[in-house]
């Protein structure tokens, strides 16, 4: 397909991807889009009703809303002129997976660890 004149479109990433937990900590890092996560577990909010309580413009919110919709944390609907965001709980469930397998990884390795040094200094002695 032939490339048009304009503003160039930035390569966008797959949403809901679960092998980027990173960008979805890089979402969660911001103080403003866990509030905005907090206040859409409540329920679907447009942007308007999102931005009442935040000092700061509505195009702000809405970019904070991008970042986490690109990361797989909320999903938009459009009716008429207003959006309309909600969290998606997958996105959530994904990157606790996740965390799971690593808590997973580190317990076997510690434990592998914990039992190694809980060998006696004898058996120590005799392995040389």
């Amino acid at each position: 397909m032939p490339r048009r004149p304009g503003r160039p479109r930035r390569q966008q990433a797959p949403a809901h991807d679960p092998l980027q937990p990173a960008d979805r900590f890089a979402a969660l890092a911001d103080p403003t889009r866990r509030h905005l996560l907090e206040r859409l577990a409540a329920g679907d909010h447009a942007v308007s009703d999102l931005t009442s309580d935040l000092d700061m413009s509505q195009a702000a919110v809405s970019q904070h809303l991008r970042v986490l919709r690109e990361a797989g944390l909320v999903t938009a609907r459009k009716e008429g002129r207003h959006r309309y965001y909600q969290l998606r709980p997958a996105g959530l469930t994904e990157l606790r997976d996740w965390l799971g397998e690593l808590e997973r990884f580190w317990r076997e390795r510690l434990t592998a660890l914990g039992d190694y040094l809980g060998e006696s200094p004898a058996n120590f002695r005799e392995a040389r």
